[in-house]
Order: C-alpha cells, then sequence, then structure tokens
C-alpha cells in the first residue's frame, strides 16, 4: 500500500511520519501531483497559519488537487480547518470540502481563568460516526493544539466540548480530518492512523 503524506508548508509532516513508523507503515512525503494522484492514502498534515498555508496550497497548485482526490485522505488539526470552507484567521477562503466555517476560540471574562486559549492537552471527544474511532469510546483522550475549531455540522464525525461544542473529527465521502494530533495522541492517536489506513474503500 502506497501512503503519501503531502508536503507543504507544515510543520508536523516528520511526527506524521514518524507515528507511521511506530506503526510499521512506511509513507512518501512528497508535493509531486503524480505521487499523489497515485497514492492509496494520503494525509493532509499541519501546523500552521490557514492564510499562508493556503497561499502556498494555490501557488503550488495543491488546492485542487487535494479537492479531487478520490482515495481516503486524512486532514489532521490545520489539515482539517483548511478543509472547510472559510477560517477567521487572515480571513481565509478554504479548500470547501466540508461545510464548516472555523472561528477563534473567545473566553468570556467569567470563564478566562478555567478556559484558556488555545486550547491545549488532553480532552475526550463525543458522537463518534465515524470509522476512525473503530475500537474506540468516549472515554478515550486525544491531544489537541488549537486556537481556532470547526463549527458542528451535518459531517461532523465526533464532538469536543472546551468553551463551545465543536468539530473534533469530520467525515464526507472520502475525506476525512480529525482537529486533534493523532500523532501526539499516544495509543489512541495509533488507533486512529491505523484505521485510517485500514479503511475499505
Amino acid at each position: 500500500m502506497k501512503i503519501v503524506i503531502i508536503k507543504y508548508n507544515a510543520g508536523n509532516i516528520r511526527s506524521v511520519d514518524f507515528a507511521l513508523q511506530r506503526l510499521g507503515v512506511s509513507a512518501t512525503i512528497t508535493d509531486d501531483h503524480e505521487e499523489i494522484r497515485s497514492a492509496d492514502r494520503v494525509i493532509f498534515p499541519g501546523v500552521g497559519e490557514a492564510s499562508t498555508t493556503m497561499r502556498y496550497l494555490k501557488s503550488h497548485k495543491l488546492d485542487q488537487l487535494i479537492c479531487d482526490l478520490k482515495q481516503p485522505v486524512l486532514g489532521v488539526c490545520l489539515g482539517l480547518q483548511l478543509m472547510c470552507t472559510h477560517s477567521e484567521e487572515g480571513d481565509t477562503t478554504c479548500l470547501g470540502i466540508f461545510p464548516e466555517k472555523v472561528k477563534k476560540f473567545v473566553a468570556l471574562p467569567e470563564n478566562s481563568a478555567s478556559f484558556k486559549i488555545p486550547h491545549m492537552g488532553w480532552n475526550s471527544v463525543s458522537d463518534l460516526k465515524t470509522p476512525l474511532f473503530a475500537g474506540l469510546g468516549e472515554d478515550d483522550y486525544f491531544y489537541f493544539v488549537h486556537s481556532y475549531y470547526a463549527t458542528s455540522g451535518p459531517d461532523t464525525a465526533a464532538t469536543c466540548d472546551y468553551l463551545v461544542p465543536f468539530s473534533a473529527a469530520l467525515q464526507r465521502d472520502n475525506f476525512y480530518a480529525t482537529q486533534f494530533h493523532p500523532e501526539k495522541s499516544g495509543a489512541t492517536g495509533s488507533r486512529i492512523l491505523g484505521n485510517f489506513i485500514n479503511i475499505k474503500v
């Protein structure tokens, strides 16, 4: 099986690669369009800023390529956000794969002491609705680091609650995405990656 990690100006590409290696899986890190198209599984990771990253994707014609992929695609963190329609971060028009908007967390004065921004650390998720969570449950925890979140809607495949309920995972057709970092989530994250690799198509 050929697994590709899309190479672009994102910060956690190597972390994802190392997490796959721990599963005994070898991946190719590339921005070559034919290599990406020919993959059995594609991972679209991301740590960075939305507007800068979208400009990079467009300049390398990766934006349309990602939208046209037919094999299973997994977006992670910023990858999830860029697969939505719009992000408040830099007033950015995104890929539009999912019909959700990305908004900035806002802590009100009465809860600012309890809820720090960014949302950083371990949290549980609920309402699991995707094969990514096979073998996992609502008592499992995942690692989050983000100041922006995707709203909940018809493609929400798991929900997390931090200041507001938001999409911890999304799925539409062959596109999957998680706001949390599977590569930093220990055994539960490894299960997510393994489930993605083994999704039946």
